[in-house]
């Protein structure tokens, strides 16, 4: 099974970090970030990759010559400033004969039990995954009448909202849902929907998004303090899918 990073992103939310290198570049405990997502599909045994590449995408094959010793890895240009889903059509020539692969924004991290996931996916037989999971957020969701009067507030993670957490697994039909110039999530998804043919697995586990410089200093601390907990290689035994 294959796994897209989407490794193009600019990172604007980032910038003070990500002024000379790509999103996915940005480190976390000395290394990038792509490489504790490398890492993470590895330990799942999942070594055959196809990244994605846009803003100083160059960066990216210079770093991993030599780091990813038993790892598959191709590079696709997929341009700069372009959607996920044009990013993600670039590369459907390579894909060609995979039954199911997976798909990664590269810029979140997790503990998430991928072969969950896998056999969720499996279960429902839809054409495609995604993780949803509770948002990171410190702000406050906030219930009122129509004229105003309050009339209860709680925090975001108190709610039932959860948002796109970034780990897709697709069938090859997910092709037949996107067209060229479009979105996955804003074009491709509502046609998957009212096709009844996109699932969520929803997950209360670790996870974190790296969008921000907060976020990045978060993380830091994480793995300063020992024991991080995306880096399931490091405390689990190795989870190969089957």
């Amino acid at each position: 099974m294959r796994v897209v990073l989407f490794c193009g992103g600019l990172g604007m939310r980032l910038r003070n970090s990500a002024e000379n290198v790509p999103k996915p570049m940005i480190p976390i405990g000395g290394q990038p970030i792509l490489w504790h997502l490398m890492r993470y599909y590895a330990h799942h045994g999942l070594t055959d990759f196809i990244l994605c590449l846009g803003y100083r995408g160059e960066a990216i094959p210079r770093y991993l010559l030599g780091q990813s010793d038993g790892w598959s890895v191709e590079f696709v240009d997929s341009g700069i400033g372009v959607s996920i889903g044009e990013r993600l059509r670039a590369v459907q020539p390579l894909l060609e004969g995979e039954k199911t692969f997976c798909a990664n924004y590269a810029d979140g991290l997790t503990d998430l039990p991928l072969a969950d996931q896998l056999a969720h996916f499996r279960s429902h037989d839809r054409v495609a995954s995604f993780l949803t999971v509770r948002p990171n957020l410190s702000y406050h969701a906030v219930d009122a009448e129509a004229s105003g009067l309050v009339t209860g507030i709680h925090g975001i993670s108190e709610t039932t909202l959860r948002v796109n957490g970034g780990y897709f697994i697709f069938k090859q039909d997910i092709f037949d849902y996107l067209r060229a110039g479009e979105d996955l999530v804003e074009q491709a998804f509502p046609r998957l929907i009212r096709a009844r043919q996109l699932v969520t697995y929803q997950y209360d586990g670790f996870w974190t998004a790296v969008d921000t410089q907060k976020d990045q200093q978060r993380v830091d601390q994480l793995f300063a303090g020992g024991k991080p907990p995306w880096m399931v290689w490091e405390h689990r035994p190795a989870a190969v899918l089957a």
